[in-house]
């Protein structure tokens, strides 16, 4: 089968490629001419893949790649707390979804669109855990990300309604060995916390979020193109958390000492402000912003009962990922215990 991925030079993107490569399928990536291909098989040597330059918020460019393909997963999106210019989250994670629908409507080999959202579309979930049947009430938002994802949700579902086979997957916060990029926030805070720059806890221990393994994450998506139904939800979260879990967590693997303290959200919210001055004078991009302390303020925590039945889903436990994280971490150098 010939398939196409967006965000292909991604966390999520690289690692979907390889998989579907592995499994006989020839793959195109989208990627731009500013892409940092590393951890993508070569063209030259790998005879089943091939590079299509270009950029979701083109369409001409959409049209050029999916032209004799099959399956689209759409796995590019632009992934922060904050920006200086929050109207990019829009441009690429709403209108780059439109563009795909677009381009995969003229496509007329198009069989399938996966399509990779985030668990941040269906609001927070403040004292419950969440399913599927969630509807984001819209009356405030954490992030421009968050509000950019419930824009594509509404385009996504749109394209459903008119006979597009789009399946919608939602991702928790995730993680794993592999890439360094803004999709891969877990892997970051680990490094902060190892170098000695993040020494405590953060905010309140109880706040939970949901996590996913990379890995897991991929075989759930290849299993959404033979197995998803078009216009249906697939949450494809794990285990519910909290930050301070997962430190304890990390210093019971490494063998190393638990955070002493807990650096309260108003401290934080403070630096984040001071951060976000300081970038406006000096350019250099602030590590925490106000934004972002609103999200992990709020309780994130979703079950994935639904793509277990549907999709056989599998999440490992989050004690086996973190192990597999941080020996990747301390292999490639970035941490030390």
């Amino acid at each position: 089968m010939k398939i196409v991925v967006t965000g292909a030079s991604g966390f999520l993107g690289g690692k979907l490629c390889l998989a579907l490569l592995e499994q006989g399928h020839s793959v195109r990536a989208l990627v731009r001419r500013t892409s940092d291909l590393s951890g993508l098989p070569s063209p030259t040597t790998t005879p089943a893949f091939e590079l299509a330059y270009g950029d979701v918020t083109d369409l001409q460019s959409l049209l050029d790649a999916f032209s004799g393909c099959q399956v689209i997963f759409h796995a590019a999106a632009l992934v922060d707390t904050w920006l200086p210019d929050p109207s990019k989250f829009f441009s690429v994670n709403a209108g780059g979804l439109k563009n795909v629908v677009e381009a995969g409507k003229r496509t007329n080999t198009i069989q399938k669109i996966i399509f990779t959202s985030s668990m941040s579309a269906f609001g927070p979930t403040d004292g419950y855990i969440g399913d599927e049947k969630q509807v984001h009430q819209e009356k405030s938002f954490c992030t421009e990300y968050e509000r950019s994802k419930v824009v594509a949700d509404k385009i996504a579902f749109q394209a459903a309604s008119e006979g597009v086979p789009i399946v919608v997957l939602y991702p928790g916060i995730i993680y794993g060995p592999g890439k360094l990029t803004k999709g891969n926030g877990l892997a970051q805070l680990l490094i902060e916390r190892f170098s000695g720059r993040l020494p405590a806890y953060i905010g309140h221990g109880d706040v939970k979020y949901s996590f996913c393994h990379l890995d897991d994450l991929v075989e759930a998506h290849i299993a959404a193109m033979h197995k998803g139904k078009p216009g249906e939800k697939y949450l494809l979260t794990g285990e519910n958390a909290s930050f301070n879990h997962i430190f304890d967590m990390a210093a019971m693997i490494t063998g190393t000492r638990k955070p002493a303290f807990t650096i309260p959200f108003w401290v934080m919210y403070a630096f984040g402000w001071l951060s976000v001055l300081l970038f406006r004078l000096t350019g250099r991009f602030p590590l925490i912003n106000p934004p972002g302390v609103n999200l992990i303020k709020h309780q994130w925590t979703f079950s994935c009962e639904k793509a277990k039945v549907e999709l056989d889903y599998r999440p490992r436990s989050l004690k086996e990922g973190l192990e597999e994280t941080l020996s990747s971490l301390k292999s490639s150098g970035l941490i030390q215990y």
